[in-house]
């Protein structure tokens, strides 16, 4: 276990080349699918939040129950539509990184949106009289709303950052675990321990928790900054 350790920091700080490209793919991959969810899930998230409609409590049920889409499904779902006789299969997007974009975004824009709503349904019933006197149209609203809880929503942003990131099951589904294709952090660490090779697998590990380390402390940084901004 010493040696697998020692093993992985020599690879770490060495920069290795496989190593480097494959955290490049999963930074890629995660970021662009965390962007893509944000869009997605914000101004569902938002409408939900300020709109009262017949069937609300419905839409909140499904959204909440899809926070916990099985990632082998959405996996599943992805490749028959993408596969060669699947209606999408004429793009040709099976086992690429482009596919596992795809598959990272359909499972955490509903994180997005169920987490972005309670934000900004509680914030909504904060200033909603005001909105009222201000004779505010609902898009006025939504953008008042997400100004307001840029912050809060960075959170939001960041929780489905750390899930797209540490996805395996639909990621290797559709992109194949592919070397120098589709090859991210998560399907590497696992193909390299079932192989015993343990220093990769642990290199991997490490670059990943000092990402989400890094994220997170990069995500606390800015509130801290805002909230002495905001005390001034």
């Amino acid at each position: 276990m010493g040696e697998a350790v020692t093993l992985a920091l020599q690879l770490v700080l060495s920069g290795d080349p496989d190593l480097l490209e494959i955290v490049l793919l999963s930074l890629r991959v995660s970021l662009t699918a965390t962007v893509l969810a944000c869009l997605i899930g914000l101004p569902i998230g938002s409408l939900v939040a300020i709109g009262r409609f017949p069937g609300r409590n419905a839409v909140l049920i499904v959204m909440n129950a899809l926070m916990g889409l099985p990632p082998v499904v959405v996996g599943l779902l992805v490749y028959l539509h993408l596969s060669r006789s699947g209606p999408l299969g004429f793009l040709g997007l099976l086992y690429t990184p482009t596919a596992m974009i795809i598959a990272q975004t359909l499972l955490i824009a509903p994180i997005v949106a169920a987490l972005s709503r309670q934000v900004l349904e509680d914030l909504h019933a904060e200033y909603s009289e005001q909105f009222r006197s201000l004779c505010l149209t609902r898009v006025q609203a939504v953008e008042a709303l997400l100004w307001d809880a840029r912050y809060s929503l960075l959170t939001v942003g960041l929780a489905g950052f750390g899930r797209a990131v540490a996805e395996v099951g639909a990621v290797i589904i559709v992109g194949g675990n592919i070397d120098h294709l589709t090859r991210v952090m998560t399907t590497a660490i696992a193909l390299e321990t079932s192989k015993g090779d343990l220093a990769l697998a642990l290199a991997l590990g490490i670059i990943l928790l000092v990402i989400a380390l890094g994220v997170n402390a990069a995500v606390q940084s800015v509130r801290m900054t805002a909230t002495r901004q905001a005390y001034v």
